[in-house]
C-alpha cells in the first residue's frame, strides 16, 4: 500500500506541471534491496559448514589418536589386534597420498604436462621424502609409545619451522606483530621442555611401570616433529617474494612432481613400517593376517576407524576450503579448527570419567584402584574396546602415580603450551581477506593435507599473503577491470527494448559514478548495435532513421525518467561512416552509445555488428589504449575533451572512461555480448565477471538463460531450457568446457578474442556451402570453438539469471531451430575433427571429452530412429500391434514428411509438421497413459520401460529440488515429453531438408521501411525513354516519381541517392524480388568509381557516396548475397537509376538528414514541465549527501520559485529558444548563489553551476574525431563493406548448399534407417530367438518367476542412454555445490544502496580519470 501512495505522490507532483504525467514503470526498475532469506542462508550456511569443519576435524584426530592407543605395546589387545591396528594406521598415512596422486595423475594424462626442471624437481623429492619421514616415524614409531594426552599435544610442536622462518623473514607488515612468532617458537620450545620433564617424573615416580628408555622416543620425537614442520616451507618463501623463480616453475610442473612425490610418500611409509615393526621389533607375524570368521570383530573395528579418519580428514580439509570461499574465514574455519584440539582433550576427558563412573565399585575408589582393575575388566565384554582403551591409556599418565598426582599438571601445561604455540604461528589466518571468488591454489600452498594432523595441517596451508585476494579496505593490488556492453538490435519491439535499457541503466544504478571507488572495482560503458536503423523518405528522399529508432529513443528517455525522474542530459548526435551515432551521460556518469548502422553503408546481420564493436572496443580503443598520445589532450582548450565554464576545465565522460584504459590490460578487458531484448541484474554481471577475473584460461563464460513469452511453445522451451542447463550444460563445465556461451547473454575476454585465428579468422566471409552452415547460422557457437581450438576455456555460471524472449509461434521457432541445427552439429564436428590439436592446446579438453561430445553427437543422430522406435512402442501400447507391424507404421510419417520437405514450400512444410505434432502429442499422451496402466497390469514397475520412466521422473524431480528457484519448470516437463516427436524427429528432418536456406527466420518484419514499400507491389510495365536510352523495364510507381523528378525538377540537386543494401536479402521475409531496370554501361562506370581510391582523406563522404553507387547500380540479381534458396528475401532496390544519374552531380553526400528530426525529439527536455523536474533532481543528485539535505531542499524551492516566474508566460509543453535559455541560465545562477552565501556553503556554488548549465544544455551535435572517422572508413573497407556477389557465385553457392544439403540428409537417414531396420529384423525373429531375460521382480523385490523378455540393441540403447544422464546428473550435483558456495560470497559482498554519509566529491573541479586509481590529477601546469 505504501508502494502505491509513493507513486501516487510522484504522478501529483509532475501533474502539476503538465497535463501528461503518465509514464512507464518497467518491471524491476526499482533498486534491488537485499534478501532476508538470503542473509538467513548465509548464515545458516556459514554455521553448517563451521559444524562440519570441526565435526570432522575431531571426528579425525580422535580416530586416529584411538589407533594408536590401540596399537601401542601397553595395549590391553593381543599381538593380532595390534599389528592390524597399526596396519590401519598405515592405510590413514597412505590415503590422502593416494588422493593427490590420482588426481595429479589425471591432470597429467587429460588435462596438461610440463617437463620438470630436474634440479627443481629433486629439491622437492628430498623435501617431501623427509616430511613423510618425520611423518612416519612420529605416528608409527613414537605415538604409540606415550600415552592418547601426549599424543594429542606432542602434535601442536610441527609449527616450529614456521615460527623460525617467520623472524627471519619479518613477513609481519607491523613490526609489532613479530611478538607472534616469537612466542610461538618459545611456547613451543617451552611445551618440549615440558614434555621431558614429565616423563622425568614418570620414570622417578614409577608411574606404570615407566622404563627409561621413554626419553629416546621424546628425542625422537622432537626430532620427526622437526621433519614434519619441513612440509609448509612453501609458505613463508612465497610471502617474502623469495625464490619467485624456482616457486613459479614448480606451479607450471606441480602435477607432474606430485605424482612421483607422493609414490615416493608411500615408499617411505611403507618403508618406515617394515624396518620398524618386521626388523626391529619383529612383531608382525603374516599369517595373522589371514583373518578368520571369529576376527568379524576386530575388522569391524579397524575398518570403522580408518574409514571415519581418512573421509574425515578429506572431509575436513574440503569444508575448510568452502569456509573460506564464502568468506567465513573466521566462524567456520578459523575458530573450528583451533577448538580441534580443546574438543577432543574434552570429549577424552568426558568418556575417561564416564567410564571411570561405570566401572566404579563405590563413589570412593581412586583413579589408582580403578586403573589397576582394568587389567581385569579386559577380559570381559561388558566395556566397550575403544573406551576401555582410551581409559587405560590415560591411566599411564601421573593420575595414576603412587606417589604424587600433581605432575599431571606438567601435561596440561604442556598441552597449554603447545596449543598456544600452534595458535600464535597461525595468527595471519584470521586477518586473510578473501576475494569473492577463490582458487584453492591460491588459498593453500600445497594440494596435499597431512591427515595425521589436519587441524594444524590446515593453518599452517592456508596462504600468509593470498594472492589479489584483498579488498578495496587494504587497498591491495586487485586487478581493476572494464566492461564493454554491447548489444545487438534486429527490429526489437518497444517491450524489448525496454528489458535491455532498463538491465543497463540498473547496472550504471549499481555501480555508481565512475570517478568514485567500487568494491567490485569494475568500469563499464554500453553500446548497442541498431541494424537496419534507417529508410529513405518517399516524398523528398532524405535518408532518416526508421520506426525502430524511433521507439528505441523514446525508450531511453522513458527509461531516463524512470530512474531519475528528469530528462537525459549530455546527449551527442554523431555522424558516422556507418550511419550514425547517439551518445548519452546516463545517470552516474556511466557512457551510453547507440550505433545506428545503414545497411546501404555496413553490412547486416549480427556477426558483422560483433566484428564491428571487437575491432572498434578492442581494435581501435586498445590501439588508443597503448598510444595515450593519442587521446585528446587536457591541456589544449580547443579539443572537444575540456568544457570551460564559469573557470572550471575537466575531461568529458566518454574520454575519461578511454583515459581510464590504458591502466587496463586487455586481460581484464571483458566484452559483454548481449541480444536486445536481454534482461538481467547486476548480479549476474558480477558473477560472470568474477569467472573470468579468478581464472587467466577462461575466454568465456555464459549464464543461465531463461525464456520468456507466452504459449505452449514457450512453455516447451522454458523445459527444454532448463534440461539444458541443469544437466548437458554443468556436464560439459565439469568434465570438460562449455561449447557454446550463447550471444544473448556472454562475456568474453578481451584478450581471448584477440587471440590468433580467433577475431581474425571471425571476419571471415563465407564463401563456401559448409561456411554459409557453420560461420551466419550460429556465430556465437562458431566464435567459441575457435575459442576452444585456441586452448580458452568456456564456463558455465548456473546464478547467472539472463531472460530474453523467446519465439511464441511455432513457425518462429521451427524457423530459429532450423538455423541452430545444422550449425551445431557443424562446429561440433570441426572440433571433433580437430579434437587431437585441440586436446593438446586445451587443458580443460582431455581424450576423455572428446569420446563423451562423439557418444552425445552419436546420440542425437540417432534421435529420429529412437523416436520412430519409441512411437512404435507407443503403438504396441495402444493399439496392442506386433512388433514388426508398429515399427512399419511407426515409419511412415517420418518418410512422407520427408517427401513434403522435399517438395513443398517451407510455409507448407511447417504447417503440416504443425499438424503432425498434434496428431503425435496425442499419442504421446496415450502412451504414457498406456505405460502406467501396463505397469499397475503387471503389478511391477520393475521392467525396463518403466524403470527408466520411473527413474527418469525422479531424476528430473531431484534435479529441480536442487534449483529451488526455477523448481515450477517442472510442470513444464509434460509438455516437453509430449512434444519429444516434434521436437526431436519432425524438426530434425525439416532442418536437415532445409540446410539450403540460410536466412535468419525470425524478427522478419520491418515496419522501419514501411514508408519505402508502401507501394512495393503496385508494378507496372512502361516503354520509356529516358535520356539516351530507349528500353522496355519493368518498375515501381515511385521509382518512376523519382525518376521523373530527377531528370525534370530542380529536386535532383537536393535529393540524395537512395542507398540500396545487398545483405538486407539474408534478414526479411520470403518473398521473390521483382525485377529492376539493369543498366550495363552505368554499372561499369560506377564500379570502376567505387573502387577508386579517394584523393582526398577529408572527403570521406564522396567516398562513401561512391559505394553507395557502386551498390546501388548492380544488377538485381547480383544484388542479392545468396540466391531465393537461400535467402527467400526480397530487396529495396528503389532508385538505381535515380543514384547513377545524380553520381557524377552530387560532389558531397549530404548523409546528415536524420540529424535534425532526432535532436528535435531531445530538445523536448527544454519545455516548461520538463525543465522544473530536470531542475529540482540535478540539484538533489548533485548535492546528495546527508549533510546537504537542508541546504538542497531549500535550493530546490527556491529556484523552482524563480523558474516558475521566469516561465509564467510559457505554455507547458512549449521549448524555449537558445536566448530565453541563457537569461534563465543567469538567472537562476545568480538566485543560487545568493542562497548559498546565505547558508555559508560557498563551496557547493560549483557543484549548483554544473547542475543548472546540464538542465538548460541543448542536445550536441559533434564532428567525429578526425582519427576515428579514418578508422571507420578503413574498417568499412577491408571488413565491413556491403557484399556484392555476382550471379554465378550465387548459383554456385545454391548449388553447394543443395549438395550439401542433399549429403547431410542421405548421412542421416542411413544411419537410422539401419537403426531402424536392425530393431525390425530383431522384432521379426522373435523374442524367443534373440532376447535377453530379465527376472520380473515385484516392488517389494520378490521374483515372480516370469522373465521379461527384451532385444539385445534396444536394452543397450536404454543403458547408454541411462548412463549419460547419471553422469550428467552426477556434474549437476558436483556443479550445484560449487555454484552455492560462489552464491554466498556473493551475497557476503553484495552492494548496499545507502545515502552517503560524507562529502567525497572534488570540490575543486579538476579531476581526471579515477584519482584514487592512480592518483592522477590535473595541475596548474596541465592548464
Amino acid at each position: 500500500m505504501e508502494e502505491l501512495k509513493e507513486r501516487g505522490r510522484k504522478r501529483e507532483g509532475r501533474h502539476r506541471d503538465t497535463w501528461d504525467p503518465f509514464q512507464l514503470n518497467p518491471i524491476g526498475a526499482e533498486k534491488e534491496a537485499k534478501r532476508r532469506c538470503f542473509q538467513l542462508a548465509q548464515y545458516l550456511v556459514a554455521v553448517i559448514v563451521g559444524l562440519a569443519v570441526l565435526t570432522s576435524a575431531v571426528i579425525s584426530k580422535g580416530s586416529l589418536l584411538v589407533l594408536t592407543t590401540m596399537s601401542s605395546p601397553s595395549s590391553m589387545r593381543s599381538p593380532k589386534e595390534k599389528q592390524f591396528y597399526m596396519l590401519m594406521l598405515v592405510f590413514c598415512l597412505v590415503w590422502p597420498n593416494f588422493l593427490v596422486f590420482m588426481k595429479s595423475l589425471w591432470r597429467c594424462a587429460f588435462k596438461s604436462f610440463v617437463h620438470p626442471n630436474m634440479n627443481t624437481m629433486l629439491f622437492i623429492f628430498a623435501i617431501e621424502c623427509l616430511v613423510s619421514l618425520g611423518t612416519s616415524v612420529l605416528v608409527l614409531v613414537v605415538m604409540p609409545q606415550f600415552d592418547v594426552l601426549t599424543n594429542l599435544f606432542i602434535t601442536g610442536g610441527v609449527c616450529i619451522v614456521s615460527a623460525i622462518m617467520q623472524i627471519i623473514f619479518r613477513l609481519q607488515r607491523e613490526t609489532w606483530k613479530i611478538v607472534f612468532p616469537i612466542c610461538s617458537l618459545i611456547l613451543t620450545v617451552a611445551g618440549y621442555c615440558l614434555l621431558g620433564a614429565d616423563y622425568y617424573v614418570r620414570v622417578s615416580s614409577y608411574v606404570d611401570r615407566q622404563s627409561d628408555d621413554c626419553f629416546i622416543y621424546v628425542g625422537i620425537g622432537i626430532f620427526s616433529s622437526l621433519l614434519v614442520s619441513l612440509c609448509w616451507w612453501e609458505n613463508p618463501l612465497q610471502a617474502t617474494n623469495r625464490m619467485q623463480d624456482r616457486l613459479s616453475e614448480l606451479d607450471g610442473f606441480r602435477d607432474f612432481v606430485f605424482v612421483i612425490s607422493s609414490i615416493l610418500r608411500i615408499l617411505v611409509i611403507g618403508g618406515v613400517y617394515l624396518i620398524y615393526q618386521v626388523l626391529i621389533q619383529k612383531s608382525v607375524v603374516w599369517q595373522d593376517f589371514n583373518l578368520q570368521g571369529n576376527d568379524w570383530e576386530l575388522l569391524q573395528i579397524g575398518l570403522v576407524l580408518f574409514f571415519l579418519q581418512a573421509l574425515c580428514s578429506a572431509a575436513c580439509h574440503w569444508f575448510g576450503v568452502v569456509a573460506c570461499k564464502i568468506h567465513a574465514v573466521r566462524m567456520s574455519f578459523a575458530l573450528p579448527v583451533c577448538c580441534t584440539g580443546p574438543f577432543v582433550l574434552l570429549l577424552g576427558l568426558v568418556l575417561f570419567a564416564a567410564q571411570a563412573k561405570e566401572l566404579g565399585d563405590t563413589s570412593h575408589e581412586s583413579i589408582k584402584e580403578l586403573c589397576g582393575n582394568l587389567v581385569q575388566l579386559s577380559h570381559k565384554n561388558t566395556t566397550p574396546v575403544v573406551l576401555l582403551e582410551i581409559t587405560r591409556s590415560i591411566c599411564r599418565t601421573s593420575l595414576n602415580s603412587h606417589y604424587l598426582q600433581w605432575p599431571f599438571a606438567m601435561l596440561g601445561l604442556e598441552g597449554m603450551c603447545m596449543w598456544s604455540g600452534f595458535i600464535t604461528c597461525t595468527y595471519y589466518v584470521w586477518k586473510i581477506k578473501v576475494q569473492r571468488i577463490e582458487r584453492t591454489s591460491q588459498l593453500f600452498v600445497r594440494r596435499l593435507y597431512e591427515s595425521a594432523f589436519i587441524d594444524l595441517s590446515l593453518l599452517l596451508n592456508t596462504k600468509m599473503k593470498v594472492p589479489r585476494a584483498k579488498n578495496q579496505d587494504s587497498q591491495d593490488d586487485i586487478q581493476s577491470c572494464v566492461i564493454y556492453l554491447c548489444a545487438t538490435m534486429w527490429h526489437e519491439t518497444y517491450d524489448e527494448m525496454l528489458k535491455i535499457l532498463t538491465s543497463m541503466f540498473r547496472l550504471d544504478r549499481y555501480r555508481g559514478d565512475p570517478k568514485e571507488d567500487h568494491k567490485d572495482c569494475f568500469d563499464f560503458e554500453c553500446h548497442i548495435f541498431v541494424d537496419d536503423a534507417f529508410m529513405t523518405e518517399k516524398e523528398t528522399g532524405k535518408r532518416l532513421v526508421n520506426s525502430y529508432v524511433d521507439d528505441l529513443i523514446n525508450v531511453v528517455i522513458e527509461v531516463y525518467r524512470v530512474f531519475t525522474n528528469k530528462e537525459p542530459d549530455d546527449v551527442s548526435i554523431i555522424d558516422t561512416p556507418y550511419g550514425g551515432r547517439l551518445m548519452f551521460v546516463m545517470p552516474e556518469g556511466n557512457m551510453l552509445y547507440v550505433h545506428l548502422k545503414d545497411k546501404g553503408l555496413i553490412r547486416n546481420k549480427k556477426r558483422w555488428s560483433q566484428i564491428m564493436y571487437l575491432y572498434y572496443l578492442l581494435g581501435w580503443k586498445g590501439y588508443i589504449a597503448k598510444n595515450p598520445q593519442k587521446i585528446q589532450r587536457q591541456n589544449n582548450p580547443c579539443r572537444e575533451s575540456l568544457i570551460s565554464m564559469y573557470g572550471e576545465i575537466y575531461m568529458l565522460p566518454q574520454y575519461d572512461s578511454d583515459n581510464k584504459r590504458r591502466l587496463i590490460s586487455d586481460d581484464n578487458t571483458y566484452i559483454l555480448a548481449l541480444d536486445g531484448d536481454t534482461d538481467f541484474q547486476p548480479k549476474a554481471v558480477i558473477l560472470l565477471v568474477d569467472r573470468l577475473r579468478m581464472y587467466d584460461n577462461v575466454g568465456a563464460a555464459c549464464g543461465r538463460i531463461h525464456p520468456t513469452g507466452m504459449g505452449p511453445m514457450v512453455w516447451y522451451q522454458k523445459f527444454e531450457y532448463a534440461v539444458g542447463h541443469w544437466l548437458q550444460k554443468t556436464a560439459e563445465h565439469v568434465f570438460g568446457s562449455v561449447l557454446c556461451s550463447p550471444g544473448c547473454f556472454s562475456l568474453f575476454r578481451g584478450s581471448a578474442l584477440m587471440d590468433d585465428n580467433v577475431m581474425k579468422r571471425y571476419t571471415t566471409t563465407a564463401t563456401r556451402a559448409s561456411e554459409y552452415v557453420q560461420y551466419d547460422q550460429g556465430e556465437d557457437r562458431w566464435l567459441c570453438t575457435l575459442l576452444l581450438q585456441q586452448g580458452w576455456r568456456v564456463e558455465y555460471n548456473a546464478a547467472s539469471d539472463a531472460y530474453t524472449n523467446s519465439p511464441q509461434e511455432f513457425k518462429e521457432f521451427y524457423n530459429q531451430r532450423r538455423r541452430w541445427g545444422p550449425s551445431t552439429l557443424a562446429n561440433t564436428l570441426d572440433l571433433l575433427h580437430s579434437g587431437a590439436e585441440t586436446v593438446k592446446r586445451n587443458t580443460s579438453i582431455s581424450r576423455l571429452y572428446i569420446f563423451y561430445q562423439m557418444f552425445t553427437v552419436g546420440s542425437s543422430i540417432l534421435g529420429p530412429a529412437s523416436v520412430t522406435l519409441m512411437i512404435a512402442g507407443a503403438f504396441q501400447f495402444v493399439f496392442k500391434m506386433t512388433g514388426t507391424l508398429s515399427i512399419i507404421v511407426a515409419s511412415i510419417p517420418p518418410v512422407f514428411y520427408i517427401i513434403v520437405c522435399f517438395v513443398a514450400k517451407p510455409n507448407n512444410q511447417i504447417t503440416i509438421a504443425g499438424i503432425m505434432s498434434v496428431l503425435y502429442a496425442f499419442l504421446m499422451t496415450a502412451s504414457f497413459f498406456s505405460i502406467i496402466g501396463d505397469m499397475v497390469i503387471q503389478g511391477t514397475f520393475l521392467t525396463p520401460t518403466g524403470l527408466f520412466l520411473v527413474s527418469m521422473a525422479i531424476m528430473y524431480l531431484v534435479t529441480a529440488l536442487l534449483h529451488p528457484e526455477e523448481f515450477g519448470m517442472i510442470i513444464y516437463g509434460l509438455m516437453y515429453f509430449i512434444c519429444i516427436p516434434s521436437g526431436y524427429l519432425l524438426l530434425t528432418i525439416y532442418s536437415l531438408v532445409n540446410m539450403h536456406i540460410v536466412s535468419w527466420g525470425t524478427r522478419e518484419s520491418n515496419k522501419g521501411d514501411g514508408e519505402v514499400k508502401k507501394n512495393h507491389n503496385a508494378l507496372c510495365d512502361k516503354s520509356c525513354k529516358i535520356c539516351c536510352w530507349d528500353m522496355k523495364i519493368q518498375i515501381t510507381q515511385e521509382t518512376e516519381s523519382l525518376i521523373v523528378q530527377q531528370i525534370t525538377g530542380p529536386i535532383a540537386q537536393q535529393a540524395p541517392p537512395l542507398p540500396i543494401t545487398n545483405q538486407e536479402t539474408t534478414e526479411q521475409a520470403a518473398s521473390n524480388p521483382e525485377p529492376k531496370a539493369r543498366l550495363d554501361t552505368t554499372t561499369e562506370e560506377a564500379e570502376n568509381r567505387a573502387n577508386k581510391p579517394p584523393t582526398d582523406e577529408n572527403k570521406g563522404r564522396e567516398e562513401r557516396s561512391s559505394d553507395l553507387a557502386s551498390n546501388g547500380s548492380i544488377d538485381s540479381a547480383e544484388k542479392r548475397s545468396i540466391s531465393p534458396s537461400i535467402s527467400d528475401d526480397d530487396y529495396d532496390e528503389d532508385d538505381d537509376d535515380n543514384m547513377i544519374s545524380n553520381l557524377e552531380e552530387t560532389e558531397e553526400l549530404p548523409l546528415s538528414d536524420w540529424v535534425t528530426p532526432v535532436k528535435e525529439e531531445f530538445l523536448k527536455k527544454l519545455t516548461c514541465s520538463n525543465m522544473k523536474r530536470n531542475l529540482q533532481e540535478q540539484i538533489r543528485y548533485a548535492l546528495r549527501n546527508k549533510a546537504e539535505d537542508d541546504v538542497c531542499e531549500e535550493l530546490v524551492i527556491m529556484l523552482t520559485d524563480t523558474l516558475n516566474g521566469a516561465l509564467s508566460e510559457v505554455g507547458p509543453e512549449d521549448v524555449l529558444t537558445q536566448s530565453q535559455l541563457e537569461e534563465l541560465e543567469d538567472a537562476l545562477t545568480e538566485h543560487a548563489r545568493r542562497i548559498l552565501k546565505t547558508s555559508h556553503v560557498e563551496r557547493l556554488e560549483k557543484r549548483v553551476k554544473v547542475a543548472i548549465h546540464k538542465t538548460l544544455t541543448a542536445p550536441q551535435v559533434p564532428k567525429l574525431d578526425e582519427g576515428e572517422h579514418d578508422f571507420w572508413n578503413k574498417l568499412l573497407d577491408r571488413y565491413l563493406k556491403p557484399i556484392v556477389d555476382t550471379k554465378a557465385h550465387q548459383e554456385d553457392v545454391t548449388r553447394e548448399l543443395k549438395s550439401l544439403r542433399n549429403k547431410a540428409v542421405f548421412l542421416y537417414f542411413i544411419i537410422n534407417v539401419l537403426w531402424v531396420v536392425a530393431t525390425f529384423f530383431l522384432q521379426a525373429i522373435g523374442n524367443d530367438v534373440i532376447s535377453i531375460k530379465i527376472p520380473k521382480f515385484y516392488p517389494n523385490g520378490t521374483e515372480s518367476g516370469e522373465y521379461l523378455k527384451v532385444e539385445p540393441l534396444s536394452l543397450m540403447f536404454l543403458l547408454s542412454f541411462a548412463v549419460l544422464l547419471i553422469v550428467q546428473f552426477l556434474a549437476m550435483l558436483y556443479h550445484r555445490i560449487y555454484t552455492l558456495i560462489h552464491v554466498v560470497s556473493y551475497r557476503s559482498t553484495e552492494k548496499d544502496y545507502k545515502q552517503r554519509d560524507d562529502d567525497d566529491d572534488d570540490d575543486e573541479g579538476l579531476t581526471l580519470g579515477n584519482p584514487a586509481a592512480r592518483g592522477l590529477s590535473i595541475t596548474s601546469e596541465d592548464l
